[in-house]
């Protein structure tokens, strides 16, 4: 009689080992998903995108859109900039061990404070305590990036890169905001001619530190799951403050007009999803991994139209509840501009890895040229005429494409 073979035990769920040796993964690691650590991550975001959301509403709503732009696209790029980043390191690096979760727990703790910072920023353009929670996460990734360094010899110069570049743009975040506090930056344009040349510093080291033949092996399918998965989230955070919106002003009574404006944001929102569900990324990146700056790029649009949806939405639930004094068509167009830009940046950004996209381009961009004529031509209507019509190009885009692709 043979003697039993037990197999060998595996890792226990929730217990990760002290350290493990931080190498290279797999690009196509098989069954390759997000994992819990990654989506309590995603949890802190969540609150720093609802802050920011809820400023820019209050701005759109005040009638100060020129004034919450600037802050709202600024302090999105250091959430959008740092999630990328975690993201895409874990996909070539995550070990699950100790130190890369104690680290992870650090780049979080970074993120609450900066969500802490967005009031501030948007009140009286304070981004000191965003500048903080930005500089506690790249710390974090810093860290990460030369433990990759050390242990993964092959990729040592990659590795490195990063970590000198994310060090030497952080210095220059860090002298921008002591210029502001001595008064050089000052006026409208000094900080936002500054922001942009930071902003695009930051995304040339990807490019600078990934020049040679030893490039990270971040995995397709993880990075697409990864960024649908955020798409979910600014989602939900539209769904939030659509909720919120209804519920301040429900208490006036229920009407007609406000039923249509909730359920019409309801049905964009998930034509939304829908359309972004149908473009397959993952295959994409992995048949042209030399275009995946301008897919991943390309989100930052993406993923601020989204947030910028949310704000517009509430906007749009208490403008019909009465609630804000702002007009009709600057409404309208708190709605559509998020949503047009949205549908354009859709086929643009997927267009170098899915050149046979399921959504043609004269779809998405003839929608989104609808979408921004509706305000004006339904202005008469109000409100919730126009987020109806606008839903309704949302899912007529959707309708075409399942029927093309079908």
């Amino acid at each position: 009689m043979q003697p039993r073979i037990l197999p060998e035990p595996g890792p226990v769920r929730g217990r990760p080992s002290l350290r493990i040796r931080m190498t290279a993964r797999a690009a196509d690691e098989p069954h390759r998903v997000s994992t819990q650590l990654e989506l309590l991550f995603d949890l802190t975001f969540v609150v720093a995108v609802a802050g920011l959301v809820t400023q820019l509403a209050h701005g759109l709503a005040e009638g100060h859109a020129a004034e919450a732009v600037a802050p709202f696209l600024q302090v999105f790029f250091a959430i959008w900039w740092a999630w990328m980043n975690f993201t895409w390191f874990a996909s070539s690096y995550d070990t699950d061990d100790v130190p890369y979760r104690l680290l992870t727990l650090l780049q979080m703790g970074g993120v609450l404070i900066l969500a802490a910072g967005v009031p501030p920023a948007f009140a009286a353009g304070d981004y000191r305590a965003v500048t903080l929670g930005y500089l506690v996460m790249r710390v974090g990734l810093v860290v990460q990036w030369l433990r990759a360094a050390r242990e993964d010899p092959d990729r040592r110069g990659t590795t490195i890169r990063y970590a000198v570049g994310i060090s030497a743009v952080e210095v220059l975040w860090l002298v921008r905001q002591l210029l502001a506090e001595l008064g050089v930056l000052s006026g409208a344009a000094g900080p936002v001619v500054v922001f942009v040349a930071l902003a695009g510093a930051e995304l040339a080291v990807p490019a600078w530190a990934e020049r040679n033949n030893w490039r990270t092996s971040w995995h397709p399918h993880h990075i697409a799951e990864r960024y649908a998965l955020f798409t979910i989230i600014l989602l939900g955070e539209s769904v939030l403050a659509v909720s919120t919106g209804f519920a301040d002003v429900v208490g006036a009574g229920l009407h007609g007009s406000l039923v249509v404006v909730a359920g019409s944001g309801l049905v964009l929102l998930f034509a939304l999803w829908w359309l972004y569900d149908t473009e397959p990324s993952g295959d994409g990146l992995s048949d042209r991994r030399e275009r995946s700056y301008l897919w991943g790029y390309g989100h930052y649009g993406i993923f601020a139209a989204l947030a910028a949806l949310g704000a517009g939405l509430e906007v749009a639930v208490r403008q019909t509840g009465g609630h804000d004094a702002v007009g009709t068509l600057g409404t309208g167009y708190a709605v559509a501009a998020p949503t047009a830009a949205f549908l354009a940046l859709l086929w643009l950004s997927h267009a170098p890895i899915v050149p046979r996209s399921r959504a043609r381009p004269s779809v998405l961009l003839g929608a989104a040229a609808l979408v921004l004529l509706a305000p004006i031509a339904l202005a008469r209507a109000g409100v919730g005429a126009i987020l109806a019509v606008i839903a309704l190009i949302a899912a007529a885009a959707v309708a075409v494409t399942v029927v093309r692709s079908g």
